[in-house]
């Protein structure tokens, strides 16, 4: 209780803080690496459990075989999952500390929920991939990170894990940070930080370990609080879907003209020159509104209403960009497809492609190749199963203004939509144009 009620103190004085960062991340590992029970311990060891989920974690009857808690628990919510001791869902958790928030995506390490693994990723600033230190890289390490680089995650923690079953030894730690290196070398992974811990112990998830005093870098916690990922924000690539026109014809607003949307990225300035895509048309910002109140700049991730100083025909699915930024306009697109339904990928039928606020229909023109993300071999298919992964050619019906997908994420992704069934089967990244 004294506790939880500190916990209530250090809440109550973190909530005066609205501008404190938020790092997105999500974990991976092959089945046993001990995924949940690393979220756990951060949620555990940082006081971020709150009252009636402590007593449920005491009370319950999953025990480590030394006795101890099961943290697992805390990110196991399925009963299916509670049952077999595995993760199934993506799980979502959110804590903070004193220095920033967080979300937390506990996905499945299984190869038959691939799916589960790319949604919780692809939100995600920053992958904790688990290596159990007995086992070292395996097959499933190698499907983890071609996802991680195929979803252009920039900054990647290697926990080598269960470091406490191999007496914490440095000449293990050594061996799979140099296996790793080889895997990180051949898919372009940018940042890559190796933490040994043990989440089952807590060595190096919130404090740094004394079992390990070879080790001279940053606890798991400390390297999440510390960590720049703010790099959106800064991006020259002004993007904003129009979600809304807002004409509300009336004798008080009778010239009112707005297009309310959410700023990808960038940001977007009054009198900024802007272009109206995929018309082609410019003109230049002469308003920004916020919750009724005027500002003079619009930054990535923020809700606003732009004016514009010309009337122009602007719709539901056009996006309004920064003149000297633009991105690609085209109806032919190569793509990475992640297919997701249990169904296989028809090339006979039109799909629905979304693209932020924009639908329209497309045909898969041509099918490149599939990855087997184990080998990151190439194979030449007609089709696509659940879970399959590769490269696409789409055709859509009207034109699209993209980004590429390494070049900026939130304008370079799409989801493909089978029209029988209103189910997402598809996720996209846009790789090239396509155009001939």
């Amino acid at each position: 209780m004294i506790k939880y009620q500190r916990l209530q103190w250090k809440t109550a004085k973190r909530g005066a803080i609205f501008n404190m960062d938020l790092l997105k991340f999500f974990t991976a590992g092959s089945v046993d690496d001990g995924k949940s029970t690393l979220i756990g311990r951060l949620l555990y060891d940082s006081e971020s459990i709150l009252a009636d989920q402590l007593e449920a974690l005491q009370q319950s009857n999953r025990k480590n075989d030394d006795g101890t808690i099961d943290l697992a628990i805390l990110t196991d919510g399925l009963k299916a999952e509670r049952e077999q001791g595995i993760t199934i869902d993506v799980a979502y958790k959110y804590f903070q500390t004193d220095k920033r928030k967080f979300i937390i995506a506990d996905t499945p390490g299984h190869i038959q929920y691939t799916r589960n693994m790319v949604t919780g990723a692809s939100n995600s600033d920053l992958a904790i991939i688990l290596v159990d230190a007995r086992n070292g890289v395996v097959e499933q390490t190698v499907r983890h990170s071609f996802i991680v680089s195929l979803l252009e995650l920039k900054h990647v923690v290697v926990c080598i894990n269960k470091m406490d079953m191999v007496e914490y030894s440095e000449d293990t730690f050594n061996k799979i940070h140099k296996a790793y290196s080889e895997i990180a070398r051949k898919l372009h992974l940018k940042e890559v930080t190796y933490i040994p811990v043990s989440a089952l112990k807590g060595d190096n998830i919130v404090n740094r370990s004394q079992n390990m005093s070879w080790y001279a870098g940053k606890s798991l916690l400390d390297h999440l609080e510390t960590i720049e990922v703010n790099e959106d924000e800064k991006s020259v690539q002004a993007r904003m879907p129009v979600q809304w026109v807002i004409r509300p014809q009336t004798d008080e607003l009778h010239d009112y003209r707005g297009y309310a949307g959410r700023v990808l990225s960038g940001s977007f300035r009054v009198n900024d020159k802007i272009t109206v895509l995929p018309s082609g048309i410019r003109s230049e910002i002469s308003k920004i509104e916020t919750n009724m109140q005027e500002q003079d700049e619009a930054y990535s991730g923020t809700s606003v209403t732009l004016h514009l100083k010309d009337n122009i025909d602007i719709g539901r699915g056009d996006i309004l960009v920064n003149s000297s930024h633009e991105p690609i306009v085209s109806q032919s697109i190569e793509a990475d497809l992640c297919w997701m339904d249990t169904k296989p990928l028809d090339t006979s039928i039109m799909y629905l492609l979304q693209h932020n606020s924009k639908v329209t229909k497309c045909k898969i023109r041509d099918i490149l190749h599939k990855v087997n993300i184990n080998t990151l071999e190439k194979i030449e298919t007609d089709t696509f199963q659940l879970n399959d992964i590769g490269r696409i050619v789409i055709r859509t019906a009207e034109p699209l203004a993209f980004d590429l997908y390494q070049d900026n994420k939130l304008n370079g992704g799409a989801i493909l939509i089978d029209p029988r069934t209103n189910l997402t089967v598809g996720a996209l990244m846009f790789r090239a144009n396509a155009e001939e």
